[in-house]
Parts: structure tokens; sequence; C-alpha cells
């Protein structure tokens, strides 16, 4: 007889969690991967001026939002790592808005590079901690963005 547990691939489960969320699941799905006490951090970005701690309640309001402000989203896994109960992801975040954002009209694509701190427990996500650095948000960027769409449109 076995006595030791299996020990849950973490890496993986962090890779599900990303690729859900990705997928726009609903948060009743993507809450399968939260511990019941999680909490989240997320450092200042061009989007959020302040640290935001968020509990489980907090995540589900959040994603309710993100799904109003974004069309799509995308997410291009560059590197992660694995210590302990911890896993480490830098990711290319690349997403189109569904609204306006600030002087930029809906549409317009997105782009962030991401690092994603998952701490563990239970096979759950126990403590994420986000630091998000989004490309400029400016006239020019969306101008060229939008050319860029607009020939590509035309070439089609």
């Amino acid at each position: 007889m076995n006595n030791q547990q299996e020990t849950p691939d973490i890496l993986q489960i962090a890779i599900d969690f990303i690729r859900a969320v990705e997928n726009r699941k609903s948060f009743d799905e993507i809450s399968k991967f939260y511990h019941p006490d999680v909490v989240q951090i997320e450092y200042p970005n061009s989007f959020t001026k302040n640290i935001k701690i968020r509990t489980l309640q907090d995540l589900e309001k959040a994603a309710d939002q993100g799904r109003q402000v974004l069309r799509e989203e995308h997410y291009e896994m560059i590197n992660s790592y694995v210590c302990n109960n911890t896993v480490i992801l830098e990711v290319i975040w690349k997403a189109t808005s569904a609204i306006e954002i600030g002087s930029a009209p809906a549409g317009i694509p997105i782009q962030a590079y991401f690092t994603q701190f998952f701490e563990f427990k239970d096979g759950k996500i126990f403590r994420q901690r986000n630091y998000d650095c989004f490309e400029s948000f400016n006239n020019s960027h969306y101008k060229n963005s939008k050319e860029k769409l607009l020939n590509h449109e035309s070439n089609n």
C-alpha cells in the first residue's frame, strides 16, 4: 500500500487556468482553480494606478468587468518556472478592446508583458501576484494600428 499522495502538476494547473481565462470561460469554471482563501495582488500599471488586492469575490467582479472591456484576449507563454509550491509565468498578452479606452477607440489591439506568480495550496491557486507592463497608449500608436488594420483588410 502506497501512503504517498500524488503531487499535483502545478505548472499544468497554472497553464490550464490561463487557457480558461483566455477562452473566456465562466467564472464558475475559472473559480475551480482558486483556493477559497485566494488573494490576488495586481501591482500598479497603465490601468491600475494603485496596488489592488482581491479576494475570490473581488476576482469574480474583475472577471465580469474584463468581459465588458475586452472582445478577446490571447496569452503567449514565453517562460515558465516552478519553485516548490510556486509557478512563475512570463507571458505576452494581446487583447482587443470592446470599448473606448482613454483616447483609443473600441477595437484597438492592446499588448502587455506579464509576469505572474502563482502560489499553490491543496492543488489550488492560493496567492497570485501580477506584474503587468502595458505598451504605451498614445494617439499615434492607435492611428498606426488602425492604418495597419485598414491596409490589411484592403489587401484581403
